[in-house]
């Protein structure tokens, strides 16, 4: 009597099992991977202008620029620090947030040992959900100057413009878009003399309304301009497969 043979198992059935498991999402492909975004507790850090000027150089008659302080936070994604910040956050929409960037800077010369200092810097994006970390490139943006008030997706300041008509210009540009709304020159930058030598603009901060949309932007001894914004559509991508 000869013994049972084993019945034999189709191979197409068992191959295509084999590729269905083989190509199957897992589990953590189902989405896009959520970040952790936050805040670490603030310290002050000193912080003294480039442009200041030592004491013993400047006339009896003009102030002495003294140092200054920063209020610095990191900002931390998933528990690690990505960047130093300094000011207020402002909300662009529920899940993306712009705040600025503090740097520490090199500031000794060739010939003298390393020394670092603290110095405002641009304006960063950040997207709560992703992680993602963009520089922004603001118009004619100036660390030391621009005094940025944002409105919705648009930021209006007075900037620092180095070409065509050279001088003290307003700005007010929108996220995402390749040219600013308005850039109009407020005033020339004064020419140095023994006499009276160039000191930093000031303007004063900005002032935006809601409807119509406007923003006032003024320089220091000049009259207040009213700008009309048109156009209120966000240009930012929140891409939710952006990895930081």
């Amino acid at each position: 009597m000869r013994p049972p043979r084993p019945a034999p198992v189709p191979l197409l059935p068992a191959l295509f099992l084999l590729l269905v498991l083989a190509f199957a999402p897992s589990a953590s492909a189902t989405g896009p991977k959520i970040h952790s975004v936050t805040l670490g507790p603030a310290r002050t850090v000193s912080y003294i202008p480039p442009q200041a000027i030592p004491a013993q150089t400047i006339p009896q008659t003009q102030a002495s620029p003294s140092a200054g302080t920063l209020r610095i936070r990191p900002l931390n994604v998933d528990g690690l620090r990505r960047e130093w910040t300094m000011g207020e956050v402002h909300d662009v929409t529920d899940r993306t947030f712009v705040i600025r960037r503090a740097l520490r800077i090199n500031d000794s010369l060739p010939s003298e040992p390393v020394h670092w200092t603290w110095q405002p810097g641009p304006w960063l994006m950040v997207d709560r959900l992703t992680g993602h970390i963009t520089a922004l490139h603001l118009p004619d943006f100036d660390p030391f100057l621009s005094d940025v008030r944002w409105f919705r997706d648009d930021a209006a300041y007075c900037g620092i413009s180095t070409t065509g008509k050279k001088g003290v210009v307003a700005v007010v540009t929108q996220l995402g878009a390749r040219r600013p709304i308005v850039a109009k020159l407020l005033a020339p930058w004064p020419q140095p003399s023994p006499a009276h030598p160039v000191s930093q603009p000031d303007c004063a901060p900005v002032i935006w309304q809601r409807s119509p949309m406007r923003a006032t932007l003024q320089l220091s001894g000049g009259q207040p301009v009213t700008y009309d914004v048109v156009g209120t559509v966000s240009l930012i991508e929140e891409n939710d497969n952006s990895e930081p």
